[in-house]
């Protein structure tokens, strides 16, 4: 058995020579093969008890930390409740259970040669199936110091829509950004799916009205508990930044128009999920619906799903499909976010939002016809999927990227659904004249197979966190690219710290509004550019 201390320079060899398994192990610190020696921090106060965690290379972390009951047999599909209280030391080294979940959208698709071990490196999502589980609600902190500082607190929302994943990936790793940037940072876990967001209200009345949307108040319950606790761990409550990317990015949006959350969080970061409005309730319980036969559970039989086992719950939710997430609901979401305007409950709330050039690269990279794409078959997709403005797109993109391939084309022109997204939402916060919004696109591209992937959906995560370390397969080992990604880092705390991105290093940075529509385009050599792909937005009739 071998044993490795947490120096800097042992955590880097050990993560080297295990890659994302050691990475597992390293988070969960229950490796059958490698065991891991570190210093203990002291008992750290919280409001229902005594926790303890590790000091590994000086920051003080702490894994798979309570925030709410478990929300299991009664409690399952029910508002979340406060942790239990507890006597003695609660030891928090380990992830807690991710949420019950199916494998992620990524890997149900065979990506070809090394795109997959490259993915694989940094986000390490098979692990989420393993350690799934109800008793989900859990979070983790990673803190420079736990004496009083007011450091800016940075909470993450994991992506995976509204049905996989866990704040525990390689590359949501907090350790170097709370480390390099003297910044507190937590990823959160809430239930997702079924378990998280089936309707049952309109089935169920008042004891299932918020059945719906747990997994979104999961998210308020653990902003409730950072502003109770996380002074103890050195943080400032009056200095909350909430930010996530694709799903976590919609998490993020959905916050904006729940008047329980006014007040926790302070500055917010939208990367890639965009979201203006929240689901359909009726078309949410259409899929409740088709998830109880399933089950074989009758409306006047609901308290029957409070002891089906889990797996059971989950199963159904497989059979049945559909999309969940959070819908309107009268007393906590009871408006669209960001439509038709943004909410006044967020008006005074600084944000960034944006997206990757070639979002839709990571979806198609492993099917074959993707590959294989040539300049008839591309067309005729896009004719299929954007009817009448097809020439106009492909005419416009190909002005804007004269280099892609007609694969590349067909990604980019998906991707525009991204940036219609992005747009909207910052030109309606702009519209609020207060809080500034900034805009901004990711448009450096990965170097793996031949540069194949661009700049895909997710591929700014490990430059936020200041994780470019953990991936020299995807992201590559050229200097310039960690510089890159300690330049990002800084970009998202300083944001977090001041609610103003412009640092020293890159071009000015000003508000977006409608004249100018100021854009960051971050890359090694990042420029600001006015109007941003304006040749595409009336093809898209986006309206301020």
């Amino acid at each position: 058995m071998s044993r490795y201390r947490l120096t800097s320079l042992d955590r880097r060899t050990f993560l080297k020579k295990t890659g994302q398994y050691g990475a597992l192990a390293l988070a969960v610190n229950a490796s059958p093969t490698f065991a891991i020696a570190t210093r203990v921090t002291p008992a750290v106060a919280t409001t229902e008890g005594l926790v303890r965690g590790l000091i590994d290379d000086d920051v003080y972390t702490f894994l798979g930390v309570p925030y709410g009951a478990p929300p299991v047999g009664k409690l399952r599909f029910m508002p979340p409740a406060p942790p239990l209280q507890r006597k003695g030391v609660l030891d928090t080294m380990r992830y807690a259970h991710s949420a019950m979940q199916l494998s992620s959208g990524g890997s149900a698709v065979s990506y070809p040669g090394i795109i997959g071990p490259a993915l694989g490196q940094v986000f390490g999502s098979r692990g989420d199936v393993l350690m799934q589980g109800e008793d989900c609600l859990a979070l983790n902190v990673w803190s420079p110091g736990l004496k009083a500082a007011a450091r800016p607190v940075m909470v993450w929302f994991h992506g995976g829509g509204f049905n996989y994943g866990s704040g525990s990936w390689p590359a949501y790793d907090g350790h170097n950004l709370a480390r390099n940037h003297n910044v507190v940072v937590v990823t959160v876990n809430h239930r997702l799916n079924a378990f998280g967001f089936l309707n049952l209200s309109e089935m169920g009345g008042e004891q299932y009205a918020n059945s719906g949307i747990a997994g979104q108040l999961d998210l308020v319950r653990a902003l409730e508990w950072i502003r109770d606790n996380i002074e103890h761990f050195g943080g400032d409550p009056g200095n909350v930044t909430i930010f996530g990317q694709s799903g976590g990015g919609a998490k993020v949006s959905t916050l904006h128009a729940m008047p329980a959350a006014r007040g926790l969080f302070h500055k917010c970061i939208i990367q890639s999920g965009a979201r203006l409005e929240a689901g359909d309730p009726h078309l949410a319980a259409e899929t409740t619906e088709k998830v109880l036969r399933a089950l074989d559970i009758r409306r006047g039989q609901l308290s029957r799903l409070h002891e089906v086992h889990a797996d059971d719950v989950l199963a159904a939710a497989v059979q049945v499909g559909g999309r969940y997430g959070p819908i309107l609901n009268n007393e906590h979401i009871p408006e669209h976010p960001f439509a038709p305007k943004t909410r006044p409950l967020s008006d005074h709330v600084p944000l960034m939002v944006g997206f990757t050039k070639d979002e839709m690269t990571l979806y198609n990279v492993g099917f074959e016809w993707w590959r294989n794409l040539d300049n008839a078959g591309m067309r005729e997709r896009i004719k299929a999927q954007r009817g009448a403005h097809a020439d106009a797109l492909i005419a416009a993109y190909e002005e804007l990227h004269p280099d892609y391939s007609p694969r590349h084309l067909y990604t980019a022109i998906l991707t525009s659904r991204h940036f219609l997204g992005a747009t909207t939402l910052a030109e309606r916060k702009a519209a609020q004249h207060s809080g500034n919004a900034y805009l901004y696109v990711f448009n450096w591209d990965s170097p793996v197979e031949d540069g194949i992937l661009k700049s895909p959906h997710t591929m700014e995560i490990p430059f936020v966190f200041d994780n470019v370390d953990k991936g020299p397969l995807l992201l590559g080992t050229d200097r310039s690219t960690r510089r890159f990604g300690e330049q990002m880092s800084q970009v998202w705390t300083h944001f977090a710290r001041t609610g103003d991105p412009n640092i020293r290093g890159i071009p000015s940075w000003a508000p977006y509004d409608t004249k100018n529509r100021a854009t960051m385009v971050f890359d090694t050599r990042s420029m600001v550019i006015d109007n941003y792909m304006g040749a595409i937005r009336p093809i898209l009739r986006l309206r301020g």
